[in-house]
């Protein structure tokens, strides 16, 4: 009788072996395929050769960039080891109908610091002639903000914004005579 308690033990212990062992190789990803990933912190603008390296992914995210994208512009921020998607490129971005892009320069560099792709912020335009600044375009989407380059400080910083025709006709005029700064909305979406 013991002979046979030991020997259904046994084969009770096998039997989970074998379970843990089926279950081990039916939960194991399978092999994924190769995407681009940032090689560390990156931010918008143009992309170089160095900036992405190819990693396999089990399970990459939809719209995963599989090939070459030097050259391309980033239109967000990306951290090291975050895969490059298609909505992460300026040229797959597609504005709303009635929207178009519109590039201004605000006058003080630094904020610009304070803004990214995404932001939601009011265009307030200030004249030297005295006049009192006022809102120029309120409510507007920050598309991408370009690098900067030595004539930034100097010049302001350029910031790419989703307007309507009125309000890119608006900060154009507002921008030859005057200069802009913003105010920053809560993205609460």
């Amino acid at each position: 009788m013991r002979r046979y308690g030991r020997r259904r033990r046994l084969i009770a212990a096998a039997l989970a072996a074998i379970a843990v062992a089926a279950a081990f190789v039916a939960t194991r990803p399978a092999p994924g395929s190769t995407v681009l990933v940032a090689a560390r912190d990156l931010s918008p603008g143009p992309l170089r050769p160095d900036d992405l390296h190819p990693t396999p992914l089990h399970h990459p995210p939809a719209g995963a960039i599989r090939a070459a994208a030097a050259g391309r512009v980033l239109a967000a921020p990306m951290r090291k080891g975050e895969p490059l998607t298609d909505v992460r490129l300026l040229d797959s971005f597609r504005l709303p109908p009635g929207l178009i892009a519109t590039p201004v320069r605000i006058a003080d560099a630094a904020t610009a610091g304070l803004i990214s792709p995404g932001s939601t912020i009011t265009v307030l335009a200030a004249w030297d002639d005295g006049q009192p600044a006022r809102s120029i375009a309120e409510g507007v989407r920050v598309i991408t903000i370009p690098p900067a380059t030595e004539h930034t400080s100097a010049h302001g910083a350029l910031v790419v914004l989703a307007t309507t025709a009125s309000q890119a006709t608006e900060l154009a005029a507002a921008q030859a005579g005057g200069h802009l700064s913003i105010t920053i909305s809560p993205n609460l979406e």
